[in-house]
């Protein structure tokens, strides 16, 4: 058989093998960070709750979703386990460890553009569009032509 008919199929079997090690990898790194969970532990779940680790069992996690609130998960179903600072940044919003540097971030879009009075003015006139719905007597006055061919309003051409 010839190389060249068997490199696409060479290639393919490659791809395979590299996304199937990929996958490995991420799972056992999933399972690693699951496995460093402890109690007090703050972590969040596949649905996106957060909640606060309160008993590891083999294939269970008791959180403590808010004060005096348990329920048991998979341990399947922890998606993140956080570090203290960021989980109480999120669930408590304590943001002290968060520096802007003097950068702002505006509210709207206006200053991005940068337009200067006349282009300001003409925006403002073209913000006023009219959205009226025009009528066809507001285009052209009413022909009488049209009602001439013996239809009536609402009748069609079907026979």
């Amino acid at each position: 058989m010839n190389p060249v008919t068997l490199l696409p199929f060479i290639v393919l079997i490659g791809a395979m093998f590299l996304m199937t090690r990929s996958a490995k990898k991420k799972q056992a790194a999933a399972a690693n960070m699951r496995n460093e969970m402890q109690p007090g532990t703050g972590v969040r779940t596949i649905g996106g709750m957060y909640a606060t680790v309160k008993e590891l069992h083999d294939d269970t996690v008791l959180l403590e979703v808010a004060p005096g609130v348990h329920a048991i998960y998979a341990k399947n179903a922890i998606g993140a386990v956080l570090d203290d600072a960021e989980y109480n940044r999120i669930v408590h919003g304590d943001d002290e460890e968060l520096d802007v540097d003097g950068a702002v971030v505006p509210d709207d879009a206006s200053s991005l553009t940068e337009l200067d009075d006349t282009d300001a003015a003409d925006e403002a006139d073209d913000a006023k569009t009219d959205l009226v719905k025009k009528t066809e007597s507001d285009d052209e006055p009413a022909q009488d032509d049209k009602k001439s061919e013996g239809k009536a309003d609402g009748e069609t051409d079907a026979k």
